[in-house]
């Protein structure tokens, strides 16, 4: 049974399940007092509302499970900073998964750190006494079995994962480090798909081995990369060794790994054993004595060093921030100003419905993406720091825990982009910038692949683009005609896909109109992008004949591709509509700069979209002509979301109707699977229904235990981009803004009561709360705003 915050709080007045044993004429005072409390709060529904958010605030959707788990497919994230545990308890034991950004081995496969396993003694768990519950106000896990307690948390500033076990009881604990790289292991068919070497696999390509050592009665644990990493075979195989010695390398010399220790334990044994589908070494670590207190600590260090002493003496220094004693209050606070900062709530008063439900989903997927806030690394869009044994995503996959679907060290930026788009209207800010700085550190390798292949400036960014800025090497292509464009990915799929960076470029002026971020640092990643799209294509164009631009002036933008679904097309939507509003933005950013002209010079040289006709109808096309249909995203739609040139408020808002309602490609490829973005179009097109209907479908509960480990749907479980597009839909429905006006419930049922706070350009806050199809509450900040709100509800 799982149950969540609010419901306790009745259930609590009701029964002994949660409180404990209570006199019957305690439970008749608490139960008099709860229909006072229903009585007084339906005469006002908007205080209840206030009540139930400011007094059980996020709590309410605290996962709570009071049975046991049969596996890690039903664990429970827990995470901080940039660390990420899967928390479960099977046969009395807690168990969970370690993970960490950045943590890359030599074939650049994203290596969890181990699994660890808690055994208590007397055990403490029995079957009606079990509970487990997510703790999201406070960032924790809390386990327990009657009055025996364990916590689980992860420092948000230090990378440092606490286990806190309370008994009235003196008890013994005993800690179990696993590791299934305790040898070294072959990759199987069908598992390079966890690194970048993907289906085309080197023979006999084998994992490296980590070291585990004991040291004063601690489990330390490491992974040294080799000296030869994919990065070298990749810039072999892409002829960039010209200019090896000047790219971003950061494979090379990495270690990663941690040290397992408490102040009451001390070494007992080691032994191997099987979980899932996995062999494994563990390491024993008992208490010394029986005790009412246990602290377990595991501190984590990843680095690139050539000296492994280097890496363990930082590593120790690390390990003495567990004892620093404002660390738990810090964690806290953070998570509680994480949580102040935006909210949705629906349904409040439907527990359990399908509304509520996404309201809750909303909430718990965000709490996820605040795992890796602060990551060395972006949240990957194929389960982030949460993946589990894979044989619970896939029986046919029974690989390690290190496994996921398209890779550790690859980056597919159409997926990535849906993962940070919603920290925008969330207020999340400071967690965008580990994407942003993603490219930052990428920029001079895509700058030298334009300098190597052609000759010209810019950055060539890629769509599926390995971790040291280099396209995949199997999606690159190990088969190329000598012939073929160095360039360029020998792929169906990818080829002359080069625009995704643009959305990036755009979320990095977003945050400075947002929030007036500084993003100085950024606008060489900005210029350097948009330079090689004017300086590339003119270089093609020129290759072609005498003329660069067109008879209009503009630029031929060919070959290139919409999306991965109309290829070898001639100025496709999608790239030109990036173009145009990410100039337009930097323009306007750069405002009096003195180099302004050199970007309205070339904004003047984009080529305008295509519009179309279908069955009488005007609709925006996918590109001016392209030569086939390789996948079925929708380039068409794109100038709706993310470039917002057509929406609610804006002109020719029919043209964008027509398209999403009668474009036979769009009618035919709608979902709301995975990556798919229908829910966003219809939202930002005002469709109220159907924006409904798709959300619904989309952050509904998943299939597994915890409600948001959606997936795999195209890529992998927990599928982050199915949650990201989901929470950038529910934004949509709720709050929408043009240059003059802020639209209030564009797309919004009036059947759903909701309170929501998002954030807004121009450091603007709405919080509205609307009761029974009313308005009951608004509060804009800055109030000067408040002018410019269009309330749609029930348009």
């Amino acid at each position: 049974m799982e149950i969540f915050m609010e419901q306790r709080v009745f259930l609590s007045l009701h029964s002994e399940l949660i409180i404990g044993k209570m006199n019957r004429k305690l439970l008749y005072i608490g139960f008099i007092l709860f229909v006072a409390l229903f009585s007084l709060s339906s005469s006002s529904v908007k205080s209840n509302n206030d009540y139930r958010y400011d007094n059980l605030g996020v709590n309410m959707y605290n996962p709570m499970w009071d049975s046991q788990s049969t596996g890690s497919d039903e664990s429970m994230p827990c995470g901080g900073g940039d660390i990420g545990l899967n928390v479960w308890t099977e046969n009395d034991e807690i168990l969970f998964y370690i993970s960490r950004s950045g943590s890359f081995d030599e074939n650049n496969m994203l290596l969890k750190s181990g699994r660890v396993r808690l055994r208590l003694t007397p055990n403490p768990f029995t079957e009606d006494n079990f509970r487990q519950e997510l703790k999201l106000k406070e960032g924790n896990i809390e386990i327990s079995g009657g009055d025996t307690k364990i916590h689980i948390w992860v420092d948000v500033f230090n990378p440092i994962i606490h286990l806190e076990i309370e008994s009235p009881r003196k008890i013994e604990t005993e800690v179990f480090y696993e590791n299934w790289r305790y040898k070294e292991r072959l990759v199987r068919k069908g598992e390079g798909n966890q690194n970048s070497y993907k289906w085309a696999l080197p023979k006999g390509l084998f994992t490296d081995k980590d070291v585990v050592e004991i040291e004063n009665d601690a489990v330390l644990f490491y992974h040294k990369n080799n000296l030869n990493t994919v990065f070298d075979v990749t810039v072999e195989q892409q002829g960039m060794d010209i200019v090896k010695d000047q790219l971003y390398n950061p494979l090379k010399d990495l270690i990663s790994g941690g040290i397992v220790w408490g102040n009451n334990l001390k070494y007992s044994h080691t032994g191997t054993d099987t979980y899932a589908d996995t062999d494994y070494k563990y390491w024993s670590l008992k208490s010394k004595k029986p005790a009412y207190k246990h602290r377990i600590y595991i501190a984590l260090n990843t680095e690139q060093s050539e000296r492994t002493d280097k890496w363990k003496y930082n590593l120790k220094e690390l390990s003495k921030g567990a004892y620093r004693s404002s660390a738990k209050l810090e964690t806290q606070k953070w998570w509680n100003s994480f949580w102040k900062r935006s909210h949705i709530i629906i349904d409040n008063n439907k527990v359990g419905s399908e509304s509520w439900e996404i309201g809750r989903n909303y909430q718990l997927f965000r709490y996820m993406l605040g795992c890796n806030a602060y990551g060395s690394y972006p949240t990957k869009f194929n389960g982030g720091l949460f993946t589990f044994d894979p044989s619970g995503v896939d029986s046919t996959q029974a690989f390690t825990p290190d496994y996921r679907k398209w890779g550790g060290g690859t980056f597919t930026a159409q997926n990535q982009r849906l993962v940070y788009f919603p920290m925008l209207k969330n207020g999340d800010f400071d967690m965008m910038y580990s994407q942003f700085n993603y490219y930052l550190q990428l920029l001079k390798n895509a700058e030298l692949r334009s300098k190597v292949y052609w000759g010209h400036q810019g950055a060539c960014f890629t769509e599926q683009m390995e971790n040291f800025g280099l396209p995949n090497p199997s999606e690159y292509g190990w088969k190329r005609p000598d012939y073929f464009d160095k360039g360029i990915e020998y792929n169906a799929w990818l080829e002359y896909q080069w625009d995704t960076v643009l959305e990036f470029c755009l979320m990095i002026l977003e945050v400075h109109d947002y929030n007036k971020e500084n993003i100085e640092k950024y606008i060489p990643l900005i210029e350097s992008s948009l330079t090689f799209f004017d300086e590339h294509y003119t270089y093609l164009a020129k290759m072609r004949g005498a003329k660069s631009l067109d008879e209009n002036g503009h630029l031929v933008i060919y070959p290139g591709t919409a999306c991965e679904t109309y290829k070898m097309a001639y100025n496709a939507t999608s790239t030109i509509s990036a173009l145009r509003v990410v100039l337009e933005k930097l323009i306007s950013y750069k405002d009096h700069n003195e180099d302004k002209k050199k970007w309205e010079e070339m904004l003047s040289r984009i080529p305008p979209l295509t519009i179309r006709e279908l069955d009488s109808k005007e609709m925006i096309a996918p590109a001016k002509l392209w030569e086939r249909v390789n996948n079925v995203e929708a380039p068409q739609l794109y100038p709706i979301f993310p470039w917002r040139l057509y929406g609610v408020g804006r002109k020719d808002i029919d043209i964008a109707l027509n398209t999403y309602k009668y474009d036979p490609d769009m009618l035919k490829f709608r979902s709301h699977i995975g990556w798919k973005q229908d829910n966003i179009f219809a939202a930002c097109l005002g469709l109220t229904e159907e924006a409904k209907r798709l959300t619904l479908l989309k952050m509904g509960n998943g299939s597994h235990r915890f409600p948001t480990f959606w997936g795999p749907g195209f890529d992998w479980t927990p599928d982050h981009n199915w949650g990201g597009s989901g929470m950038i839909g529910l934004q949509e429905m709720l709050l929408q803004e043009t240059e003059d006006k802020i639209y209030l419930f564009p797309a919004w049922p009036s059947e759903w009561d909701v309170h929501f706070k998002l954030h807004l350009s121009g450091n603007t806050t709405v919080e509205a709360e609307l009761v029974n199809g009313k308005l009951e509450s608004l509060n804009v900040s800055p109030s000067h705003r408040e002018k410019e709100i269009v309330n749609m509800i029930n348009k």
